[in-house]
């Protein structure tokens, strides 16, 4: 599918009144029940195989493998399964032994219809944060990877992370906008330390509203952080304005895999025998 398709299904959505839901996939059946439950676009990424191998989603901002490697890897398991729905592939945008422009030309032929900003230096924060900047590994390269994204028709739905981020990236071309509330709470492997939901509406509304104050017609979904329920995407949407709906990772496939198994197994276990 292409971006033109992909964004016309978008907007009809939203014009519709409709949440724009997208979701991680770590694994081709991940990916298949996602599409079966009518999602709006699939995102690759490296974490999505961490996280389905029982670690936390942050391994993937850490160096256990090769990131824009591993989402070729996984497009072997993906792209053939999904039926109708835009895929988009997790671009590491500071890999500094990447081609960056003949990166995203394999990609889009390849097969995929866009492309996201993760692993991400927008999770990194403090003094580290500071000296990756300092170094030449910092977010401006991935706010480069998203222009030369768009320059190639590719879907482009970044992580920002505050207004500055935002705005880069809306002057860069994004179409969506994915707000990062930081990791994902509940769960065997969530985290305890996050924002509150009504921290997390304010800030998802400030970014929205940078966004489109340079660009109206700017797709906005909510992540992360607290928001790792319906009823919490629900809240931020219910106290938002203009934020179109919630892509999901941990939400969608860690967190239903993790309870739908160990009630199977619990099942299993209350049978008696003779």
């Amino acid at each position: 599918m292409d971006r033109t398709i992909a964004l016309e299904r978008l907007r009809t959505t939203v014009a519709r009144g409709e949440a724009v839901i997208g979701a991680g996939a770590g694994t081709g059946i991940s990916a298949k029940s996602a599409e079966a439950g009518g999602v709006d676009l699939i995102i690759i990424y490296n974490s999505g195989r961490y996280r389905m191998a029982g670690r936390g989603s942050l391994s993937g901002l850490l160096a256990y493998g090769d990131a824009n490697q591993v989402v070729v890897e996984m497009s072997r398991e993906v792209l053939p399964i999904v039926r109708d729905t835009p895929v988009l592939a997790g671009v590491n945008g500071t890999d500094p032994f990447r081609i960056m422009e003949r990166f995203l030309d394999e990609l889009k032929t390849m097969g995929f219809t866009g492309v996201q900003n993760f692993p991400t230096v927008g999770l990194f924060d403090g003094v580290f944060r500071q000296n990756l900047e300092e170094t030449g590994m910092g977010y401006d390269l991935e706010v480069d990877m998203i222009r030369l994204a768009a320059e190639r028709d590719l879907l482009t739905a970044p992580y920002v992370f505050d207004v500055e981020s935002t705005v880069a990236m809306t002057e860069a071309g994004a179409d969506v906008l994915v707000p990062h509330m930081g990791l994902t709470t509940a769960g065997t492997i969530g985290a305890t330390t996050a924002l509150s939901l009504e921290e997390s509406a304010h800030r998802v509304q400030e970014m929205r509203d940078a966004a489109v104050a340079i660009n109206p017609d700017v797709i906005v979904l909510c992540h992360g952080g607290p928001i790792a329920e319906p009823e919490d995407a629900a809240y931020i949407l219910a106290n938002t304005t203009g934020v179109s709906g919630f892509f999901g990772a941990s939400s969608v496939e860690r967190l239903p895999t993790e309870r739908a198994i160990k009630r199977q197994i619990e099942d299993f276990k209350a049978i008696p025998t003779r």
